[in-house]
């Protein structure tokens, strides 16, 4: 059963009594994978579309997802109400029915709002919480450690946490130095970290702090397979966005870089390369003022929006994001759709799936222009 991953974790390891060995051989946690970080469907009044939900966990699970992420970012928790929030994870969590790990997001930029949350989460019986560092107020990382996880361990007991460290987004980040304390003072509790900063020396160091301790997951599609093939930070699996749309497919990367076979990896990695680009990307479009000057500005449409544009324009789900998120630019749907073009040709076998699960044909959702051009604006 894959909910073994999180089981028998190991007590901290340190470089003296493993002088010799290479991060990727002293690895005992027990979490890795490819864990999906999961869109929230809305229907076309703006509610939660729970059938699709539902079904869209009923595809991950068959596909060989290790595990799904609720109410994280590619979820749009900043725009759930907590109310939708619990929701969504009780609805995962039942969906689920373990056959696969379930990390419920509980992160927020509100200790209180973190705690009630994650004890939510524990009742329900999750496997483990993902919490992210706390955006837009910026508390150092001494305040995130003492004043934010710390508190958060402390009133919620027996589930696991996973910080969630991506400064472009929440403009502070857990020092690596206070996560190897709270691995220590924690050891079975903090299992891992979800590292989105992009700073591969960074992550070098963060492994030389915990060893073994804690699982070092993804948070950037495009780096998951050279974060695992890299001996010196040996990530144990990923966090994933593209997953949404391709699971089998990421599944099958992470487990061939776990096993070292680097070809493999590689070439499947290189296979989901045009869907990671457009986690987040930057397109140009033109602005005219009333005065009639225009003008070219670049727009960075970020996660969720070119993932569920991408599942709308393939019939997965409606494209219904929460407002301040809407439609991108024609130029950038069209950009998705090219590059869902080519995956489809060059590697059909990525989006196959995509078909039985949500009765479609893949080739005639690329083809139909109209499709395509209602997504954008």
């Amino acid at each position: 059963m894959r909910m073994q991953w999180f089981r028998g974790l190991s007590h901290p390891l340190t470089s003296d009594t493993l002088p010799h060995m290479s991060p990727s051989r002293q690895h005992s946690t027990g979490l890795h994978g490819a864990f999906t970080a999961l869109v929230t469907p809305f229907d076309t009044q703006g509610a939660i579309d729970e059938p699709g939900l539902r079904r869209l966990i009923d595809f991950q699970v068959d596909q060989g997802i290790d595990g799904v992420v609720p109410c994280g970012t590619t979820g749009e928790s900043p725009t759930l109400t907590w109310e939708e929030h619990d929701r969504v994870v009780e609805v995962v969590v039942d969906a689920v029915r373990k056959r696969a790990g379930v990390i419920a997001g509980t992160g927020s930029n509100n200790t209180a709002e973190a705690i009630r949350a994650t004890g939510h989460a524990a009742k329900l019986g999750v496997d483990a919480v993902l919490m992210v560092d706390c955006y837009y107020n910026g508390p150092s990382s001494l305040e995130l450690r003492h004043e934010y996880y710390e508190r958060v361990l402390n009133e919620v007991a027996d589930v696991p946490i996973i910080p969630y460290v991506i400064p472009g987004r929440s403009g502070c980040s857990l020092a690596k130095e206070d996560l190897a304390m709270l691995c220590a003072r924690y050891p079975q509790r903090v299992i891992g970290v979800k590292e989105a900063t992009g700073d591969f020396e960074r992550m070098r160091q963060t492994r030389a702090l915990v060893g073994a301790s804690c699982a070092i997951l993804s948070g950037d599609d495009p780096l998951t397979v050279e974060m695992m093939l890299d001996p010196d930070i040996a990530s144990e699996g990923t966090i994933s966005v593209i997953s949404n749309l391709a699971p089998a497919a990421v599944a099958a990367a992470t487990r061939c870089a776990r096993a070292r076979d680097a070809r493999e990896a590689q070439a499947l990695d290189a296979k989901l390369a045009p869907l990671a680009a457009l986690v987040g990307f930057e397109a140009t479009s033109r602005r005219e003022l009333p005065d009639g000057r225009t003008f070219d500005v670049v727009d960075r449409f970020r996660n969720p929006a070119p993932i569920k544009t991408m599942m709308a324009g393939l019939g997965m789900c409606a494209y219904q994001p929460r407002p301040p998120l809407g439609r991108m630019t024609h130029a950038a749907v069209a950009r998705c759709r090219e590059a869902l073009n080519t995956v489809h040709q060059k590697s059909p076998e990525v989006l196959a799936p995509i078909e039985s699960a949500f009765d479609i044909n893949v080739r005639d959702r690329l083809a139909d222009d109209a499709v395509w051009t209602a997504l954008g604006r």
